[in-house]
């Protein structure tokens, strides 16, 4: 059987395609769609006409695909960018109807509690994932069997449209000063995926980071797209996004910074799986 999943972010949306038996999950085929909501969001506090019927169109296309493939187990979920919308339940209510199939809005706990699906989430020590979107950051940390969760208003939409605040920052930093003892952080998501890969490396020291990022900020968009071949709804926030990174990093004086191809709608098609078939299950490989 196959089955899929529906993220709908504030930087895009993304949907991924899995093989599953009642033993086994395998991904086999992604899309990605770079609707930004967020511009929306945080500029005029709500969804514009243009982003509604732009993004039920979107979900229409990924309907058919799934109709094409014989798809009828899947999720739709939408994270911070429809959860920070003023008319969210407008929007929400517009789009079901015209696709016929119900969304999800999580907030951002569950979100970050989601990331307990990913394959090693539970396994070692001194970890933490990490999760940073266009509008929200969430983190999630498996300690002496239990699981630390939490969720920030930054983001890398959120914060080159300027609309940070100071006040989260120091939320984040208080929260922060409880795990001192992290020293590996596993960055979920687009930017610090393309991050690291522009440099070739899965994994990166500190010291590294740090120099590659400063060397990142001192080019404009349009460089970043020649030298790197960033499409230009990666250009413009992955410095953004990196800076979250940046902050963290030095609060907690982590020695090593990996990325995962792991995301939300991988959580939620493993969630779908487990709700079909059983948990006695032999999670795909993260490459």
């Amino acid at each position: 059987m196959k089955i899929a999943s529906v993220d709908i972010g504030t930087n895009a949306v993304k949907s991924k395609i899995f093989k599953t038996t009642p033993t086994s999950i395998k991904y086999i085929d992604g899309i990605r769609s770079p609707i930004r909501l967020g511009s929306d969001v945080f500029k005029k506090g709500k969804i514009s006409e243009k982003k509604l019927d732009e993004l039920s169109k979107t979900l229409q296309k990924y309907q058919r695909k799934f109709k094409k493939d014989q798809i009828d187990q899947y999720e739709i979920v939408a994270t911070s960018a429809l959860r920070n919308s003023s008319n969210s339940e407008d929007v929400r209510r517009s789009i079901e109807n015209k696709i016929e199939h119900p969304i999800r809005i999580i907030s951002g706990l569950e979100e970050a509690k989601l990331i307990s699906f990913h394959p090693e989430a539970q396994q070692g020590k001194n970890k933490m994932f990490i999760d940073v979107g266009g509008g929200s950051t969430e983190i999630y940390i498996y300690k002496s069997n239990k699981h630390f969760v939490q969720s920030f208003q930054l983001g890398g939409v959120r914060l080159m449209l300027k609309k940070d605040e100071i006040s989260e920052w120091k939320r984040m930093e208080k929260w922060l000063k409880n795990y001192k003892d992290i020293k590996t952080i596993i960055g979920l998501g687009g930017n610090i995926r393309s991050f690291l890969n522009i440099h070739n490396s899965k994994k990166m020291k500190k010291d590294s980071f740090h120099e590659n990022f400063k060397k990142l900020n001192e080019l404009n968009i349009k460089e970043k797209i020649e030298k790197y071949g960033f499409a230009s709804d990666r250009a413009d926030v992955i410095g953004f996004a990196m800076q979250i990174y940046e902050k963290i990093i030095k609060q907690l004086d982590i020695k090593t910074i990996q990325s995962t191809k792991w995301g939300v709608s991988d959580s939620i098609a493993v969630k779908t799986f487990h709700e079909i078939y059983s948990d006695k299950i032999s999670i795909y490989e993260d490459k």
